[in-house]
């Protein structure tokens, strides 16, 4: 099987969409994460729904796990608030943009089962973009590809 069988329409968000109304778009379609796209429509980035958790906690808070104790019930409520005016860019982890060549989330429509896991791992990635010709055809979560990967 190819990777443009596998492929499926998926939202991307830019690095200068609103940080909260990316994360409700992760919500609402429960998605493994988003595809942030360059100015081109490139994939650039996936930022997995546990990155964009990552920056709602306090830094202290991931640094001693015992300070999460210390919050009250509806402060641990409001976690997303944190998010509110900053944008996905900010989001992003400390490779804040990808040097140009840098390897990308992307395979191309004739990839095949394997290429497009490979590209998984090695980018520690639960989606990947099928591109061609500089357009995003859709994505390939991993869900989607163990399935199509498991024995009947």
């Amino acid at each position: 099987m190819r990777a443009r069988a596998l492929a499926q329409p998926f939202p991307v968000v830019h690095l200068d969409t609103d940080a909260l109304e990316a994360t409700r778009l992760l919500v609402d379609r429960a998605l493994p994460g988003l595809v942030v796209v360059d100015q081109d429509g490139l994939p650039l980035f996936i930022l997995p729904g546990s990155q964009v958790l990552r920056f709602a906690l306090p830094d202290y808070v991931e640094e001693d796990r015992t300070l999460a104790s210390v919050y009250s019930e509806s402060d641990a409520d409001a976690l997303c608030e944190s998010l509110r005016g900053r944008t996905v860019q900010e989001l992003m982890p400390s490779t804040k943009f990808l040097p140009r060549g840098a390897p990308r989330p992307i395979v191309a429509p004739d990839a095949t089962l394997i290429e497009v896991a490979a590209v998984m791992a090695e980018q520690h990635s639960p989606v990947v973009a099928v591109v061609d010709e500089g357009h995003v055809i859709g994505v390939i979560t991993v869900h989607r590809l163990l399935g199509a990967a498991l024995p009947v």
